[in-house]
């Protein structure tokens, strides 16, 4: 099977910054990857270069077994769709025309179903007419995810399953929409998606993903399944934090934030 995406030898640097260094990384059709780790240790900078907004300075990318860099932008686009850590719209697009803006040029007829499909399955459809930038944070963020699923959908449709890139995607949501955000990514990685996102949470992080990408200083600290790589050396050696890390039902780890003491 060909990996929905691969990066080999993966290296960043800018000025006498390090920012990435020696990363190998395969992702397969279908898998949930959450990348995690301190802050500065290039997670949103591996994100970058996985979407193709960053080009490294040394190693390949490819996406579907092709070069990254080869893709134009609209063809890229429909192979792959990036929900930034931080999107600002200041125009008074309602929630239904930002949420319409993930369907390009298709045609307004045939992508209204789609849209209100996505707008149904975020749970925005009291906020279709409501003014983008009169919502919170959260809700705004919840926006820009059903437009990136939408874009995902249509380019689907067309090429078959691609890659969802989501950066922080939880960082202004509730509780009940953190975990609804996880559900929906697992669903479309149910479909053949490859779904990669950065999360903070490790406990949201064991329960979204069938494997944790650990970054540190920039290097690939440990991969695996959530109980391989959330273990209380990891968070020593990578978190520096002491604590014993509990297993809740079935195989997942559970980190309590209240046990933890810095080191």
């Amino acid at each position: 099977m060909t990996a929905a995406l691969e990066v080999s030898g993966i290296g960043m640097r800018i000025k006498s910054a390090t920012l990435l260094d020696g990363i190998d990384l395969q992702v397969q059709p279908g898998e949930t990857v959450a990348i995690v780790g301190p802050n500065g240790a290039g997670k949103s900078t591996l994100l970058r270069i996985l979407s193709g907004d960053m080009t490294p300075t040394r190693g390949s990318v490819r996406l579907k077994g092709t070069a990254l860099s080869s893709y134009p932008a609209d063809r890229l686009a429909a192979h792959r769709a990036v929900l930034s850590q931080h999107v600002t719209i200041s125009f008074p697009f309602t929630v239904e025309e930002v949420v319409r803006m993930g369907a390009g040029d298709m045609a307004r007829v045939k992508a209204q179903p789609l849209v209100d499909a996505m707008l149904d399955e975020i749970g925005l459809n009291a906020f279709r007419d409501r003014e983008l930038p009169t919502l919170s944070g959260g809700e705004q963020q919840r926006a820009h995810f059903a437009r990136v699923l939408l874009q995902l959908a249509v380019g689907e449709a067309k090429h078959g399953p691609g890659v969802l890139l989501l950066d922080e995607p939880t960082s202004s949501l509730d509780l009940r929409y953190q975990i609804n955000l996880v559900e929906i990514g697992r669903r479309r990685a149910a479909s053949g998606t490859a779904v990669i996102a950065i999360l903070h949470d490790l406990n949201l992080a064991a329960r979204f993903a069938d494997r944790i990408v650990v970054l540190h200083r920039g290097r690939l600290a440990a991969t695996g399944t959530p109980r391989e790589t959330i273990t209380n050396a990891m968070l020593r050696d990578v978190f520096e934090v002491n604590t014993n890390v509990d297993l809740i039902a079935g195989p997942l780890p559970h980190v309590l934030p209240q046990a933890m003491q810095a080191i």
